[in-house]
């Protein structure tokens, strides 16, 4: 079983968008199509190469 990653939500993937309109902010996967949250995991989730090396540090630690 794959152990809990800290940064593993979708704020933090390539495929999250933000969209600011005149009824306000919405998050969306560009992926997906889906409206999403920024705390929401899915299977799915890619990591920004921002990610990748902040993972890649704490690996190393």
């Amino acid at each position: 079983m794959e152990t809990e990653n800290a940064f593993h939500c979708c704020a933090t993937c390539i495929h999250f968008r933000v969209e600011k309109g005149t009824g306000g902010v919405s998050y969306r996967c560009s992926r997906l199509t889906y409206e999403t949250r920024p705390d929401y995991r899915f299977q799915c989730w890619t990591p920004t190469e921002k990610v990748k090396r902040l993972m890649e540090a704490r690996k190393s630690q």
